[in-house]
């Protein structure tokens, strides 16, 4: 079985003898109570009676002009999320979630985004390789009421990416109440690659969220706050009880080929989910963040953090039914903080149910021709270090006119990403692709073996990433780099970095320039 990597630990947040020194000053029978509360478990409770939704693709022709045009329109709705309860949400197209867009690679595309909800927002390209002015980041706001025009040149290999709004200080809040899509690239690799590839049939988007509900069916967002007073334990922002996927509760996914291509997204705002076949079946990993491997991997359970994508492919036999779970993610963050971060959850989340007749389907690939070859530093990179610490990278809280690095164009570094906590942290970076090198010292979990732009930071180490950074330069406007559990990004976990001319790197300015990356309200 595929493990996540036990590393060593500087110290427990909270031990037996922090939790009698709550009870003493009268809190150790609350914090107990609340402490036992909060483990979480839907297994037993789901029928799986509902077809999970597969969301509508977004795939136009090129117009005249040469460019696909792809049209979204964010507004507020209602949504039926659970059984006979209405639910107040957020979509693209639609009252939750968002169309999945399918491009190539080489293909000119033109998105119109239209924002008729009722805030100020964003939406960020996650994972995608473009202009900083287009990246859809916290500088470029889409005024309520107003539309935003970015346009772009794919020039990537395949990959699952998504699409979310990122505003600064209320990025959580727009993503929980559902605004959030898919992106499919595609290539010649894989259109040759031999792997299920009809969307909803055998290429199946399953975009994994976690809620809470008032019982009126409206969105929780109450985050507990009593832990985080005795021990600093709970500051994920909200942690759902409840499981959506493609905004579906209690789904099930009729299989009807011999293969089916699963393309995992975690969107949710702060859980780690640790997935595997509840028949203990092997799957093969086919791609990570941004890009296909070149061998697929046979393996028992992955790991997908805030943001992070994986494809897997599951192979069935008539009349199979398997449930996808989550299991207890190993955080490896000791007592009590792992309960209070969910790692002491457990959750079903799909259903998987085989025909009693099955079409044929090619074999795996045993190897992908033209997947895209590991990211290598050159001898004598440049080496960046950072410190995830509390809700503050080096020390420093996000400033949205601080330049914090300047980068150039092309270039490959090292960043070491050393975390200094017991929180979760999931580290992302903008414009920019990256090979996990090592974490300690040791060789990555087998399935961040891959082409990625996002990861979880075990506790009390150093991640260290191969980051191949684009080519779009642009001294005024920024990409981001900062962690992924959303709450911490609004609350400042965040840098800033310029992607510049070689030459221009001791010189490019240090400051965002008044009204830099504002774009087309």
């Amino acid at each position: 079985m595929t493990r996540t990597p036990r590393l060593p630990r500087r110290r427990l947040l909270l031990g037996a003898g922090g939790v009698a020194v709550a009870a003493g000053a009268g809190w150790g029978a609350t914090f107990l109570k609340v402490y036992q509360d909060r483990r979480r478990s839907n297994v037993g409770k789901l029928s799986f009676r509902n077809a999970v939704r597969i969301p509508a693709l977004l795939d136009p022709e090129p117009s005249a002009d040469g460019r696909r045009h792809y049209r979204l329109t964010l507004a507020p709705g209602s949504s039926d999320l659970l059984p006979g309860r209405r639910t107040p949400t957020w979509g693209a197209n639609g009252s939750y979630l968002a169309p999945t867009l399918r491009a190539r690679r080489g293909d000119r595309v033109s998105v119109d985004v239209r924002n008729r909800l009722p805030e100020d927002t964003t939406l960020h390209w996650h994972g995608m390789l473009l202009p900083a002015v287009m990246d859809g980041g916290p500088h470029q706001m889409i005024e309520a009421g107003g539309t935003w025009n970015p346009y772009w040149t794919v020039s990537q290999p395949a990959a699952t990416l998504w699409y979310h709004p990122h505003p600064h200080g209320a990025t959580a809040a727009h993503v929980y109440r559902g605004v959030a899509g898919m992106i499919i690239l595609d290539d010649e690799h894989s259109a040759r690659a031999s792997l299920p590839s009809e969307y909803g049939v055998d290429d199946v988007p399953v975009v994994i969220q976690d809620k809470n509900f008032h019982d009126d069916g409206s969105l929780d967002f109450t985050e507990v706050k009593l832990a985080e007073s005795v021990a600093g334990a709970d500051n994920l922002g909200v942690l759902g009880d409840t499981i959506l996927v493609n905004g579906t509760y209690d789904p099930y996914f009729e299989v009807t080929t011999r293969r089916v291509r699963l393309r995992l997204l975690n969107g949710s705002n702060a859980r780690v989910y640790w997935l595997g076949l509840t028949n203990g079946r092997t799957f093969h990993l086919v791609a990570t963040d941004t890009g296909l491997l070149a061998r697929p991997r046979a393996m028992e359970r992955l790991l997908l953090a805030p943001g992070e994508r994986a494809e897997i492919v599951v192979e069935f036999r008539p009349g199979d039914d398997v449930v996808l779970r989550s299991f207890e993610p190993a955080l490896d963050l000791g007592f009590p903080t792992e309960r209070f971060m969910g790692g002491d959850d457990t959750f079903d989340i799909l259903a998987l149910r085989a025909a009693r007749t099955l079409r044929d389907s090619p074999p795996l690939p045993t190897r992908v021709d033209g997947a895209p070859g590991p990211v290598e530093a050159p001898a004598g990179a440049t080496v960046r270090s950072f410190d995830f610490t509390g809700l503050q990278i080096n020390g420093r809280t996000m400033d949205m006119n601080r330049i914090d690095q300047v980068v150039p164009a092309g270039a490959t570094e090292i960043w070491e990403i050393e975390r200094g906590d017991e929180w979760v942290h999931v580290f992302h970076v903008h414009g920019a692709t990256f090979q996990v090198l090592d974490v300690n010292g040791q060789e990555p979990p087998e399935f961040v073996r891959g082409p990625k732009d996002t990861v979880y930071l075990y506790e009390f180490g150093t991640t260290r990433l191969a980051v191949r950074f684009d080519d779009h330069v642009d001294e005024e406007r920024p990409y981001m780099y900062h962690c992924h559990v959303l709450r911490h990004e609004d609350e400042g976990m965040m840098g800033q970095f310029t992607v510049v001319e070689p030459g221009r790197v001791d010189r490019a300015p240090r400051t965002v320039a008044a009204g830099g990356g504002t774009h087309h309200h």
